[in-house]
C-alpha cells in the first residue's frame, strides 16, 4: 500500500539513540535503580503489573524505567514479554478470606468484625506539596504496627449472606474459566471473561465509566461493602502430589460493592454485588471495576440497558489501553497514499460542482426593515 521510503532506517536508528539519551537524563544526577522504582514508585509499578497481566515487580519496574514513566508504554512492554513465557499450570482460585491484610475498610459497618485497618492511604492527607520532598535525603518516620491487629476478618458480603440479604457469590465450582490472553474476546461475554477484561482495562477509562454510573447512567446505588489489600497465597494443584502446593504470594486489592435491588419476577429484593480484583495496591481501579461490573450485569436483573457503562460491547471493546493506543497512535504512521487519494477526490468534486453565485449585498435600509 505504501511506497517504501529510502533512508528511513537511519532516521529510526537516530531516533532510538536520542530516546536512550533522553531517558538517561542529566548525567550529573545518579540514574534511577530498579529497586528505587519498585520501592518508591510502587503504585505505578502495581498498575503496570495489573494492566499488563503479569505479576513481577522487578520486571514492571524495568518497564517503567525503559518507558520513561509512560505507564501505557510500560504495560505494552510487559504484555509483549508475557507472550514469550511458557504456561505450565493454572493456579487454584485465591482465597482472599485468608489474606494477610494491610488495609481493610468498609463503608457499610462501623464496627466491622475483625476491625477496620486504614493502612497506607492518601485518603486523609491534605493534598499539599510537602517541602521536605525536595530533600534528597528525606526519610519518613517508619510506621508502627500492632502485631495483634491482623486477626480473622470475615467478608462483609458473608455477613449479609448469613441473613440472605445479598445474592450468592456466583461460585459454580465447575468448568474452566475463559482465558482472554489465549482466545479473542467474543460477545456476549461470560462474567469471568468480563472480569478479566476489566482487570486489564485502563484505570482512567473505567474510572470515568464508574463515575457515570454514580451520576445516574447505570442504575446503581452502591455502597463500598469492603476494600481489602494484602498478600494472598497462590496454590497450584499438582497431580503428582495429590494436594495443592503454595508456589508464592501476590499482593492484591479486592473490592466488593453492594447495590440495592428492588427485586424482579424471579428474584426477591436484596443487595447485589459488583466485584473488582487487581494486582497490587489499586483501590481506585478495583472500585471502578466493581461499579462497572455491576452495571454490566443489567440483563441478569432484568434491567433496561440505557447507559454506556451497561453496554458490554462498548465497555469491553474500548477499555484496553494497549489496543486503544495502537488505534490512536497508528495515525502517526504514513498515510500518504490514502491522503493523496482523498485529496484528488476532493479536487475532482470541487471541479465538478457548479460555482455558486456570490450573494448580493442588501441595502442597509432593507436589512433594518426600514423604508
Amino acid at each position: 500500500m505504501y511506497v517504501a521510503v529510502k533512508g528511513g532506517e537511519a532516521a529510526i536508528a537516530n531516533a532510538h539513540r536520542l530516546l536512550v539519551d533522553r531517558r538517561r537524563g542529566d548525567r550529573r544526577v545518579p540514574a534511577l535503580t530498579i529497586e528505587q522504582i519498585a520501592g518508591q514508585l510502587a503504585l505505578a509499578v502495581d498498575r503496570v503489573m495489573a494492566e499488563g497481566s503479569l505479576y513481577d515487580p522487578e520486571l514492571a519496574a524495568m518497564a517503567v524505567r525503559q518507558s520513561r514513566g509512560d505507564l501505557i508504554e510500560a504495560i505494552f512492554l510487559i504484555r509483549a514479554y508475557r507472550t514469550t513465557l511458557p504456561r505450565f499450570a493454572a493456579s487454584s482460585p485465591i482465597d482472599t478470606g485468608r489474606m494477610l491484610i494491610e488495609r481493610r475498610i468498609s463503608a457499610t459497618y462501623k464496627d466491622l468484625p475483625g476491625g477496620q485497618l486504614l493502612g497506607p492511604t492518601f485518603d486523609y492527607t491534605h493534598r499539599l506539596i510537602e517541602p521536605d520532598m525536595a530533600e534528597d535525603g528525606f526519610v519518613a518516620e517508619p510506621a508502627r504496627r500492632d502485631p495483634g491487629e491482623t486477626g480473622p476478618a470475615p467478608r462483609v458480603t458473608d455477613i449479609l449472606g448469613d441473613e440472605a440479604l445479598i445474592e450468592g457469590d456466583g461460585r459454580d465450582g465447575g468448568g474452566e474459566p475463559a482465558d482472554l490472553t489465549r482466545s479473542p474476546l467474543a460477545f456476549p461475554a461470560t462474567r469471568d471473561l468480563r472480569l478479566q477484561a476489566l482487570a486489564r482495562g485502563d484505570e482512567g477509562f473505567l474510572l470515568g465509566l464508574g463515575y457515570s454510573t454514580q451520576r445516574g447512567f447505570g442504575r446503581t446505588h452502591p455502597f463500598v461493602g469492603e476494600i481489602r489489600i494484602g498478600e494472598v497465597e497462590v496454590e497450584v494443584d499438582l497431580p503428582e502430589f495429590g494436594f495443592p502446593v503454595v508456589i508464592g504470594r501476590v499482593r492484591v486489592t479486592e473490592c466488593q460493592m453492594v447495590s440495592q435491588f428492588t427485586g424482579s419476577k424471579s428474584e426477591p429484593p436484596q443487595f447485589t454485588r459488583g466485584y473488582g480484583l487487581v494486582f497490587g495496591q489499586m483501590e481506585r481501579k478495583a472500585m471502578s471495576m466493581s461499579l462497572v461490573d455491576r452495571a454490566l450485569r443489567a440483563d441478569e436483573f432484568e434491567e433496561e440497558r440505557r447507559a454506556p457503562a451497561q453496554d458490554e460491547e462498548f465497555v469491553l471493546a474500548h477499555c484496553d489501553n494497549v489496543q486503544a493506543t495502537g488505534f490512536v497512535e497508528h495515525l502517526k504512521l504514513p498515510h500518504y497514499v490514502d491522503f493523496q487519494a482523498e485529496l484528488d477526490l476532493l479536487r475532482t468534486m470541487r471541479a465538478e460542482r457548479p460555482t455558486a453565485a456570490p450573494p448580493t449585498e442588501e441595502p442597509a435600509a432593507e436589512r433594518d426593515g426600514s423604508q
